[in-house]
């Protein structure tokens, strides 16, 4: 899809997602013949004209400065991660872009060794499209125990957390709150498709999930984007039950490709003994 499309999609959608009371203005109930504010309603909160606004929504206007992308921003009451994704849709429409395959992604030496010396504490690494590039002994046994340890070691069979979460029935049965889990790994993909719109694996990623999984569909159609910072999940693993966990995306120094995600249970709670137990049967069962 064209960056003209997608920054007048994602401007639509989220234009139709506020209220004229969420803004101060008045409601005219079953008057109202559009959902959400109309765009000259939201071109006044801009500050700018009606006109302006209706063809930057059609893909006819290709350049609006920084400072009408914030008040546009302002009145649309993104936050700071919706901003920038504005900023990245709109970026992505002025410039002329090629498509490429990337190059495989790989995990240097210093975080492998960083895996392996969080020892008991779940983790892997993810890459920009949500593969799995590595991931220690506790971390395949907390969220992928089903698949081949080896996996991530090779680049074109590497899980991908995504494709789990919607098409895998075990990761889709791990979490107990799975819409909310769905929604936030959906919200970082898009962010991540606003900065790389180039990337025909990512861009093969989302046409196949769209496809395949009416509710990725749905969610990917409602344009919101947020990142996959810190969440708390209730998993309920098929051997040691249910247990809360805090999940972490950390970025390594001056990488914003790669995340590292730690699954950490408050201690001395009952989540930390059954990521114990774990841990001692994923060493246990190692060849």
């Amino acid at each position: 899809m064209s960056g003209q499309r997608e920054l007048g999609n994602f401007l639509r959608t989220r234009r139709a997602q506020l209220r004229p009371a969420d803004v101060g203005l008045p409601d005219y109930g079953d008057r109202r013949r559009v959902p959400g504010l109309r765009r000259e309603e939201l071109a006044l909160l801009a500050g700018v004209s009606s006109s302006y606004y209706t063809r930057l929504e059609q893909g006819q206007s290709m350049s609006p400065s920084p400072e009408v992308l914030d008040a546009i921003g302002r009145a649309l009451h993104l936050d700071e991660a919706e901003q920038r994704h504005l900023h990245d849709l709109a970026d992505r429409a002025k410039r002329r872009t090629g498509v490429h395959r990337p190059p495989a992604e790989h995990v240097d030496a210093a975080t492998l060794d960083l895996l392996e010396a969080v020892g008991d504490v779940p983790a892997l690494v993810s890459g920009r499209r949500s593969d799995i590039l590595a991931w220690n002994r506790t971390g395949h046994a907390l969220f992928a125990s089903h698949l081949d340890p080896a996996g991530p070691a090779d680049p074109g069979n590497r899980p991908n957390l995504v494709r789990l979460i919607f098409l895998d029935p075990h990761t889709r049965a791990l979490y107990a709150d799975w819409p909310g889990k769905a929604r936030a790994v959906v919200e970082n993909l898009r962010m991540t498709a606003g900065r790389h719109p180039d990337d025909t694996l990512l861009t093969s990623l989302v046409d196949e999930l769209t496809t395949r999984s009416p509710e990725f569909a749905a969610m990917w159609a409602d344009h919101r984007v947020g990142p996959c910072d810190s969440a708390v999940y209730e998993m309920r693993h098929p051997l040691v039950g249910s247990l809360t966990v805090r999940q972490h995306s950390l970025r390594p120094a001056q990488d914003e490709e790669r995340h590292i995600v730690l699954a950490l249970a408050e201690p001395g709670s009952p989540s930390q003994t059954a990521l114990r137990l774990l841990t001692h049967g994923s060493s246990s069962t190692r060849c």
